[in-house]
């Protein structure tokens, strides 16, 4: 059996405790395929390089039947509250200006 997409969620849960956390499996269901955004206050002061490391470290084993895994965001919960924050506002500006 692959990997699945709650799989998935639970071992990020597990080692990152993650503020948000969505993973979107982009495979069609046989689990080889994932794309992931996740939000975590262990990236404080960390690159996104070494962010990236810490998310493969924690999928270790699925990454063993993952054939490829794309992550999207990995940001700080500051980051994530900016990044809303931005979006919520050009959102506003946008109905503002139709």
């Amino acid at each position: 059996m692959g990997v699945t997409k709650e799989g998935v969620e639970s071992s990020l849960s597990s080692k990152l405790n993650p503020s948000h956390l969505e993973v979107i499996d982009t495979s069609g269901g046989c689990g080889a395929s994932f794309a992931i955004e996740i939000v975590s206050a262990q990236f404080e002061g960390k690159r996104l390089l070494e962010r990236h490391r810490m998310v493969n470290a924690a999928l270790v084993e699925e990454m063993k039947e993952i054939h490829a895994l794309s992550i999207k965001k990995a940001l700080t919960p500051d980051q994530w509250k900016q990044q809303q924050e931005s979006e919520k506002s050009q959102s506003t500006a946008q109905d503002a200006s139709s």
